[in-house]
């Protein structure tokens, strides 16, 4: 069932990032298009992570592979909250091709095959992997909306201003939701991070290169708080703060999970 679903979703996010590419170049049906290839595909993906809770003997995504596939829900699902207004549909160009290589990705992994208990409970799973993946999936939107503020902001220096009027948000707006966004995923990153060292106080283990490099992470997304709140950074600064982040997180979800989860 699981893998029957899988193809559904990666057809529809494959058609929505499509639409998108046209809709960059001819505003109109196309972004239309991509609004109701992420609607479908989120739906089914969303039946798809049912299926595999409901199938499973704990929790159904603590392998490296499974939690790709949560990750790439839980990106969905947080870019779906302005994806459906048309002045963000640029912003799906930043989510839709990336989500479909690494939900291919997660395939590849073996994220539909039937899960096996595992060493972890399922409670401290949803706790501390849960609040982690919401984190990153937070600072992923976080990206895609830096990278559309630098790139109309370059736009507006080349003086090609009327081809954005009425389908982008302002630069303060685009800043300001960014912001926004990061403010919430860093409170849920500390909560996932005190979880896993907790855990690893209690049970014993050693410190991995994934836990480094998500505290890494946390450092510079909490030290953009203070910058951005405490000392007025705004603007292409905070934007490549924030792309800066952002290569830490694609090192953490990518690479580092391999050795973490096995």
């Amino acid at each position: 069932m699981a893998e029957l679903l899988f193809w559904p979703v990666l057809v529809a996010y494959g058609e929505a990032a499509v639409a998108y590419v046209g809709n960059a170049r001819r505003p109109g049906r196309a972004g239309r298009f991509a609004t109701w290839g992420v609607r479908v595909g989120w739906l089914v993906q969303t039946a798809l992570l049912a299926v595999q809770a409901e199938r499973s003997d704990g929790f159904p995504w603590d392998t490296w592979a499974g939690s790709l596939d949560l990750f790439v829900w839980l990106v969905v699902s947080a870019y779906l909250f302005w994806g459906c207004d048309s002045r963000y549909r640029l912003l799906g160009l930043a989510v839709l091709p990336p989500a479909v290589f690494l939900l291919l990705a997660a395939w590849l992994g073996g994220a539909t095959k039937t899960h096996t208990v595992g060493a972890y409970s399922s409670a401290f799973l949803v706790l501390h992997v849960g609040l982690v993946l919401a984190a990153f999936a937070g600072f992923t939107v976080s990206a895609g909306l830096a990278a559309l503020y630098l790139w109309q902001e370059r736009r507006l220096k080349l003086r090609r201003a009327g081809a954005l009027l009425g389908r982008t948000p302002s630069l303060v707006k685009l800043d300001a939701l960014a912001g926004r966004v990061i403010a919430f995923a860093v409170p849920a990153l500390t909560a996932g991070i005190v979880a896993g060292f907790v855990r690893l106080r209690s049970h014993g283990g050693s410190v991995d290169a994934l836990m480094v490099v998500t505290v890494i992470t946390w450092a510079l997304f909490a030290g953009y708080l203070v910058l951005r709140h405490g000392y007025g950074w705004r603007g292409r600064r905070a934007a490549y703060l924030v792309l800066a982040g952002f290569a830490l997180v694609l090192v953490a979800r990518l690479g580092l999970p391999l050795t973490h989860f096995a």
